[in-house]
């Protein structure tokens, strides 16, 4: 591993710190145990030298969005981490993907569940975790699966040999207040796990609304901005 700068270091401890006090308040409010929500460190368009810093400081679970981008960084951070793939995902990436990621958490589809299962057998020595992502307002052009969707795609997953239903993701749409849409999506779940009783991941929150998701179950929130800091839109 390479000489860690420590200026950014000192910057992403700070914020580090400052997130997770953020989730054991959240946790606390909830009146649940300050440890229930999983961080999931969103390091996209951050380089890989971000991620061995935070792995460093101890975060064990990071996530991107982009195949090209996600797999080099998976080949050179050496710490052992879980890698989630969070972003929309086409089939014929499913070969790439499955090589580095630990979880899925945006399955919305027969088809990209068979081809993750597919790529799995063949390069993969053990199952692949997958969260089936759940569009809150039905708009499965911007990624998710429709809520009358979501028993259908489960079963499916649950004929997959070498997929593992972890339970569901969703983003809150923008025009949705967070609380209304994690509500929403905290139905969902229990549903599911009346007929999955191992799908107890809710994956919900993010850097403005995470308080909203813990609230109402979320078991793992996706945080960027608060962690890392603004992206540059040009990168």
């Amino acid at each position: 591993m390479t000489t860690l700068p420590d200026a950014r270091r000192d910057e992403l401890a700070a914020s580090l710190a400052e997130v997770r006090e953020r989730i054991a308040r959240a946790c606390r409010t909830a009146g649940r145990d300050p440890g229930a929500a999983t961080l999931v460190a969103i390091t996209k368009t951050y380089p890989a030298s971000d991620v061995d810093i935070l792995a460093s400081l101890g975060v064990t679970e990071v996530g991107e969005n982009k195949d090209q981008e996600a797999a080099a960084k998976a080949a050179v951070v050496t710490a052992p981490l879980r890698w989630h793939f969070v972003g929309q995902l086409q089939r014929n990436k499913a070969k790439s993907v499955v090589t580095y990621a630990d979880v899925v958490e945006s399955v919305d589809s027969l088809r990209l569940a068979t081809a993750l299962d597919t790529a799995s057998e063949r390069l993969r020595e053990r199952p692949l975790d997958v969260l089936i992502q759940v569009s809150i307002d039905g708009d499965v052009s911007r990624g998710g699966a429709s809520i009358a969707d979501v028993p259908g795609l489960a079963a499916h997953v649950g004929t997959c040999g070498r997929l593992r239903l972890g339970g569901v993701m969703a983003v809150a749409p923008r025009d949705w207040e967070p609380a209304r849409a994690f509500d929403v999506l905290a139905d969902v779940a229990s549903r599911l796990r009346a007929d999955h009783p191992d799908a107890t991941v809710i994956s919900a929150g993010m850097s403005n609304d995470l308080e909203a998701a813990v609230a109402r179950g979320a078991t793992h929130v996706r945080i960027g901005t608060s962690l890392l800091g603004m992206r540059n839109p040009l990168r």
